[in-house]
Formats: C-alpha cells, sequence, structure tokens
C-alpha cells in the first residue's frame, strides 16, 4: 500500500497547525478564558432585568470559562497539597455571591482575578524561556585524530588527550591546549574579548569559541560535562531556579489568609444559629457577605496592574522588564556591575591614531593599509577600512594578498608588496630605526598594527573598542542615586583601566573568567545585598543569572544574555539604567499605597459587617469600589 505525497503534504500540515495551536493556547490560552468569560458576564448583565434565566445560563458560562484555569489550580491545591489558596477562595466567594442570587457581583469578581492571574502567567511564560541559544552555540561533532585516521565522533565520546582537528571557521568542540598550529580565535562568548586571540602551540582554548584563519591541532584537558562552556550553561540554570525569598512568602500569606476566610465563613454559617439564635438565612446571608467583602481582589489589583503599568512606561522607553518581581528588584539596587565589552563600550574597535614615517603621510598610509586590508574579514581590518572610508579616501586594488596566520596580511599595492602584522613581527626593524619606544608607547591601552615595506617600518595603526558615548554620564547619574558601580571584565587591565577612568568607574575587575565574574557579583551581593549586573555576551550570561537583577543589551547583547537577563535595554541606551531604577522606585511606593488602602476598606467592610450589618450589595460596592480605586491609582504609572 502506498501513501500519495499529497497524502503525507496534508497530514505534515495537519501535525503543524495542531503544534501550533498547542503552542498558542498554551501562551494565551488562560488570557482568552479570561477575556471570553468577561464578555459572557457583560451579556449577563445586559439581560438580566428582561430575561434571568437566560442571563443566569451566561453568567454560569462565564464563571465555568473564566474561572476553570484559577478553580482548577485551586482544586489541585486542596487535592495533591492539602492546602488552601487564594484561588479557590476566590472562586468560593464568588459561588457564595450566585448562591445569594448575586450573579453579577460574582461574576465580576471571577473575571478581575481570573484576567489579572492570566496576565501574571503571560508575564512569567516570557521570563522563564529556556537558554535554548545557548545550547545551540555548544558543538555536537569533533574530529579526532586516532592512529593516523581522521573520524568524527560526538562530543561525549572524547576523552581528556585525545588530539582533535579545528578547521577554519569551526566552533571549537572542547577545553583543550594547541599542539600544532596557529590561528586567531574569537573567544568573545567566554571571555568578553572583542578583538580575536592569536593562539599557537602551548595556548589554551575553550569550547564553544570560533576559530579563525588555522587549523588546529588541539589536545583535550576536559571531557564534555566538564567544559567552561558547559559549565555556563549550568551556572545559568541553577541561578534561574532559585525562588526569591519574596515569592516564598506570598505563597505563605495567600494560603494562610485563603485558610482564615475560609474558616471564619464556616464559623459564621454555623456558630450564630446555635449561639445567637440566627436563622439559618441570616446567618449564610452575613457569612457570604463576609467572603466577598474578605476576598482579595483588591489586594491583588493593589500590585498587578502597577507592575503591568510600570512595565508598559518601560517598555515605551526601550526597556523590557520580564516580570514586575524585576522591577521591585532594581528599585532597592545598591551596587550595578557592567561588563566592558559591548556594554561600556560599542564592542566594535576603531581606528584612534596612526602614526605614519617617511616617505608617507597618515592618510597615505591608511589608505595602503585599507586596500590590502580590504581583503580580509578581520574586525581589525574591518576598522581600517572603515576609518579610510569615512575619510573619503579612494582605495586601491590590492593583488597577491596573503594571510600570515596569527602574523599578519601581505598584499601588493601600486606595485610594491607590504606587510600589515602585529609589532612583534616588527620589532628588529623598529629597533633599529629607532621607533621601536613610540610604538610601543601607542600600545598601551590600543591594539596595534604595524605597516611595513621592504624590511622597513612605514608606520603604525592603533586601535580600541571606543567607549558609549552615555557611559560617562549614565555612571555619574547612577552616583546620585546612590548607586555604586563597579566594572568587571575578561579583557586585559591596561585596556580596562584605560575605558574605566572614561568613565568614571573607580572599582575594577580585569582579566576575569565567567566564573570569576559569578564569584564577584555574589561577593558583592554579600556586600550591597541587591546588585545589578550590565552584560551583553554568553560569558556574563551566569552572572547576570545570579545578580538581583540581570540586564541585557538588547542591540548588541547575545542570546544567551537577552534570554537570562531580567531587563532587557532594547536600544542599549545606558541612561536608561537610572530611568529603571526611578521607575521601580515609583512603583514600589505606588503599591505600598494600594495596599494599604485595600487592607484599610477590607478591614471596615469586615467590622461593618460584624458591627451593624451591611447589604451585600453595598459590600460588594465597596469591595468593588476599591479594586477600581486601586487599579487607577496603578494606571499612573502608564505615565
Amino acid at each position: 500500500m502506498f501513501t500519495s505525497h499529497q497524502d503525507v503534504s496534508s497530514s505534515n500540515d495537519k501535525a503543524s497547525l495542531e503544534t501550533t495551536f498547542h503552542s498558542w493556547k498554551a501562551r494565551y490560552g488562560e488570557l482568552a478564558a479570561a477575556l471570553i468569560g468577561g464578555g459572557l458576564t457583560a451579556i449577563g448583565w445586559l439581560l438580566e432585568q428582561r430575561l434571568y434565566s437566560v442571563a443566569v445560563s451566561f453568567f454560569i458560562l462565564s464563571y465555568a470559562v473564566g474561572g476553570y484555569a484559577k478553580a482548577k489550580e485551586g482544586l489541585n491545591t486542596l487535592v495533591h497539597e492539602r492546602d488552601l489558596d487564594v484561588n479557590l477562595l476566590m472562586f468560593a466567594a464568588a459561588i457564595g455571591a450566585a448562591a445569594i442570587g448575586y450573579w453579577t457581583e460574582g461574576a465580576i469578581l471571577i473575571f478581575i482575578f481570573s484576567l489579572s492571574g492570566a496576565l501574571e502567567t503571560l508575564t512569567i511564560e516570557r521570563s522563564s524561556r529556556d537558554i535554548s541559544a545557548l545550547m545551540d552555540m555548544k558543538p555536537e561533532k569533533a574530529i579526532r585524530c586516532l592512529e593516523g585516521a581522521q573520524e568524527t565522533v560526538p562530543i561525549q565520546e572524547l576523552r581528556i588527550d585525545d588530539i582533535i582537528i579545528i578547521k577554519n571557521g569551526e566552533r571549537i568542540p572542547a577545553d583543550g591546549i594547541v599542539m600544532e598550529g596557529t590561528s586567531s580565535v574569537n573567544q568573545a562568548s567566554i571571555t568578553g574579548e572583542s578583538i580575536p586571540v592569536d593562539k599557537a602551540a602551548g595556548d589554551p582554548v575553550f569550547a564553544g569559541t570560533l576559530n579563525g584563519e588555522g587549523a588546529l591541532y588541539v589536545k583535550v584537558t576536559a571531557s564534555s560535562e566538564s567544559t567552561l562552556f558547559a559549565k555556563i550553561i549550568r551556572l545559568v540554570q541553577d541561578a534561574q531556579s532559585e525562588m526569591p525569598k519574596a515569592e516564598r512568602f506570598m505563597q505563605r500569606f495567600e494560603r494562610i489568609y485563603a485558610r482564615a476566610v475560609i474558616g471564619i465563613t464556616s464559623s459564621l454559617i454555623v456558630l450564630p444559629p446555635w449561639l445567637l439564635g440566627w436563622s439559618w438565612t441570616d446567618a449564610l446571608y452575613k457569612a457570604m457577605v463576609f467572603l466577598v467583602v474578605a476576598s482579595p481582589c483588591a489586594l491583588v489589583a493593589s500590585i498587578m496592574p502597577v507592575m503591568l503599568s510600570a512595565i508598559s512606561n518601560g517598555a515605551r522607553k526601550g526597556l523590557l522588564f520580564k516580570g514586575g518581581a524585576h522591577l521591585e528588584s532594581i528599585s532597592s539596587v545598591k551596587a550595578i556591575a557592567l561588563d566592558k565589552t559591548g556594554t561600556l563600550t560599542i564592542g566594535k574597535p576603531a581606528v584612534t591614531d596612526i602614526i605614519a614615517f617617511a616617505p608617507l603621510n597618515k592618510d597615505e598610509l591608511l589608505k595602503i593599509a585599507a586596500s590590502i586590508e580590504t581583503m580580509s574579514t578581520h574586525p581589525l581590518a574591518r576598522a581600517i577600512v572603515d576609518e579610510a572610508e569615512s575619510k573619503g579616501i579612494r582605495l586601491e586594488r590590492c593583488l597577491d594578498f596573503q594571510a600570515m596566520t596569527g602574523r599578519g596580511v601581505q598584499g601588493n599595492v601600486l606595485e610594491q608588496t607590504w606587510t600589515i602584522g602585529k609589532p612583534s613581527l616588527f620589532e628588529k626593524e623598529a629597533r633599529q630605526q629607532g621607533i621601536f619606544e613610540e610604538i610601543e608607547k601607542l600600545q598601551q591601552g590600543n591594539t596595534v598594527v604595524v605597516i611595513g615595506q621592504a624590511g622597513t617600518v612605514i608606520g603604525a595603526i592603533a586601535l580600541q573598542d571606543r567607549i558609549r558615548p552615555e557611559a560617562a554620564p549614565m555612571v555619574e547619574k547612577l552616583k546620585t542615586l546612590g548607586v555604586s558601580v563597579v566594572m568587571l571584565t575578561g579583557d586585559q587591565k591596561l585596556t580596562a583601566d584605560l575605558i574605566a577612568s572614561q568613565a568614571g568607574i573607580g572599582r575594577i575587575y580585569a582579566e576575569l573568567l565567567p566564573e570569576e565574574k559569578l564569584r564577584i557579583v555574589k561577593q558583592l551581593k554579600n556586600d550591597y545585598g541587591s546588585v545589578a549586573m550590565i552584560g551583553d555576551g554568553v560569558n556574563d550570561a551566569p552572572a547576570l543569572a545570579t545578580a538581583t537583577v540581570g540586564i541585557a543589551m538588547g542591540g548588541a547583547g547575545s542570546d544567551a544574555a537577552l534570554e537570562t537577563a531580567d531587563l532587557v535595554l532594547m536600544n542599549d541606551d545606558l541612561l536608561k539604567i537610572s530611568f529603571a531604577i526611578e521607575l521601580g522606585r515609583r512603583m514600589k511606593k505606588v503599591i505600598k499605597q494600594n495596599i494599604i488602602f485595600a487592607a484599610v476598606v477590607i478591614l471596615f467592610l469586615i467590622a461593618s459587617n460584624f458591627i451593624s450589618g451591611i447589604p451585600l450589595p453595598l459590600g460588594v460596592l465597596g469591595h468593588e469600589g476599591s479594586t477600581i480605586l486601586v487599579i487607577l491609582n496603578g494606571l499612573r504609572l502608564l505615565r
């Protein structure tokens, strides 16, 4: 029996649609149910005066659709954990209102609570993405040399002391030591260095970094589970799995509150007829009034609308918070640790200085260098070409281009052969010409390339990663807010000191590996209590996850940093950090106002119900009125 191509295609389309639907349902199902429940409530309210029995049918549907998710959560807690929570309490309050004929009030309680819960679920889902992008950077296979032959094996089969080959352009599959070959390796994902590092025999290499133009023979020094890259992944996972203290406290409070209200409601139904001689109808009525006025709608609305308003305000200004809790956390930040490359700096080298010796001037030297570097893909080459183009210099055709792996490049321009490379390549010539000290001085805080022709040094070009123009004003603003600023970088100390001095940062940690950044962030948390970390690379991910608030650069940041962070600067504007702190402090203030107001109203309504008794419509009016007021107060943060 044969299956046609059309049947297979139709089956694949159906499976794809089902997958899409289940994905949509998992993400937006609860929100859609809450909105549909709200629509059914509105229809029931419109029909209540004319077609009561039909209206009740719509209210029942609104209870079922809008309250299903929260009622299920409450019942799961009751059955599996043998405990009560606010979800079940709210549903009981709505059922109680319906039991004495107040269907609209009960349906409104369900709608408000389910909508808040759905929005909270959606926010949490966005802040809990996996680290799939980080995992994608992990190589799956390696080429192993065994008894003169080469074989491709999964990285899990690599053993310590195995010899592997890494071809040009490939990711390095394991930590190791270079045995043969030379190349430049882009290890920004591990150390944060913006410029590829030259590797030769005896130099260490790290899994997950990207090999450049040369081939390397590497002896494996760590198993796949023990590589630095694997440690980064585990550190991120461990840090993300930690539950904040505030969340644990809220869970305990909700259950205690729910048990207390249910207990008091049950007592009001059972005891007064025996002790005070009330009728069962009067006792049930007063108990339902208590259950409605004591329901925590206003308390719940005291927090979520405020957080959502603040998140929306931040989003309009390029601040993507992955949850309201992070806004609250950033309000109490006492210190901020900043990565250097790609965060304080733009992350791309640029020409800072040109020294030309006879017979060429600076523009002529730049023209020769850029004409040759057009043939290279190295970041330094791109920076030299960009500098020439920015000055409107017309480049010449380069012939006989040759890359000298680990040393530099060579090419023929204007019928002469020129060599461009690191200063060590020209050290002998520079000393003979008496210019070695000048080039050495130029290397302070810069990466320098030297241009030579026919055994003579013709000039040198200095390059440096440029500091962001808003970095210094950002640091100054943070200091006025009482926040200490620290710089963490994998780059060399000389470069770190130079950038820190330009930004106005006094506390610096340089030449750090990811686990060392993590250790320092933990130490800062011990010293200051609440610490933010700003970074952009995979190497920053563990520190971002461990900090009280992790902040990633949206434009320049790696996928791993973006997924791990609690806050993303969508337009990479560092000045928005101070705004985020101020927004968090405003949010915290409004939440306190709302909680105090909501608690006072609830206590007043409960006291009134016990002392003099209040009608249910008045209790619902006070309860819902306080809910609306705290929501409106929270919406002020939209401005």
